[in-house]
Protein backbone atom coordinates (compact mmCIF):
# COMPACT_ATOMS: atom_id res chain seq x y z
CA UNK A 1 0.00 0.00 0.00
CA UNK A 2 1.12 4.02 -1.01
CA UNK A 3 0.97 6.04 2.35
CA UNK A 4 0.79 9.54 1.98
CA UNK A 5 4.58 10.87 1.49
CA UNK A 6 3.53 14.42 3.52
CA UNK A 7 4.44 13.92 7.03
CA UNK A 8 1.04 16.10 8.45
CA UNK A 9 -1.56 13.97 6.04
CA UNK A 10 0.64 10.57 7.30
CA UNK A 11 -0.02 11.66 10.73
CA UNK A 12 -3.75 11.95 10.09
CA UNK A 13 -4.24 8.58 7.70
CA UNK A 14 -2.88 6.63 10.72
CA UNK A 15 -4.18 8.14 13.97
CA UNK A 16 -8.29 7.37 11.73
CA UNK A 17 -6.96 3.71 10.71
CA UNK A 18 -6.08 3.36 14.53
CA UNK A 19 -8.89 4.99 16.31
CA UNK A 20 -11.49 3.35 14.05
CA UNK A 21 -10.35 -0.18 12.48
CA UNK A 22 -7.03 -1.22 14.44
CA UNK A 23 -5.89 -1.84 17.99
CA UNK A 24 -2.53 -1.36 17.74
CA UNK A 25 0.40 0.50 15.52
CA UNK A 26 1.53 -3.72 14.99
CA UNK A 27 -1.72 -4.33 13.92
CA UNK A 28 -2.43 -1.59 11.34
CA UNK A 29 1.29 -2.45 9.90
CA UNK A 30 0.44 -6.30 9.43
CA UNK A 31 -2.93 -5.28 8.26
CA UNK A 32 -1.74 -2.77 5.68
CA UNK A 33 1.57 -4.56 4.93
CA UNK A 34 3.83 -1.85 5.99
CA UNK A 35 6.90 -1.72 7.37
CA UNK A 36 6.47 -0.07 11.07
CA UNK A 37 10.05 1.46 11.19
CA UNK A 38 9.10 3.47 7.95
CA UNK A 39 6.26 4.76 9.38
CA UNK A 40 7.78 5.93 12.81
CA UNK A 41 10.55 7.53 11.29
CA UNK A 42 8.06 9.64 8.84
CA UNK A 43 6.31 10.67 11.59
CA UNK A 44 9.31 11.12 14.25
CA UNK A 45 11.04 13.32 11.32
CA UNK A 46 7.93 15.90 11.93
CA UNK A 47 7.88 15.39 15.79
CA UNK A 48 5.51 13.29 16.14
CA UNK A 49 5.53 9.65 18.11
CA UNK A 50 3.52 6.79 18.56
CA UNK A 51 1.77 6.11 22.28
CA UNK A 52 0.63 2.51 22.48
CA UNK A 53 -1.19 3.88 25.57
CA UNK A 54 -3.50 6.17 23.41
CA UNK A 55 -2.91 3.76 20.36
CA UNK A 56 -1.95 7.22 18.60
CA UNK A 57 0.77 9.62 17.00
CA UNK A 58 1.17 12.89 19.11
Amino acid sequence: MNLPNDPIILLSYINTKLRDEYSSLDELCKGLCVSKEDIEKKLLSAGFVYSEEKNSFK
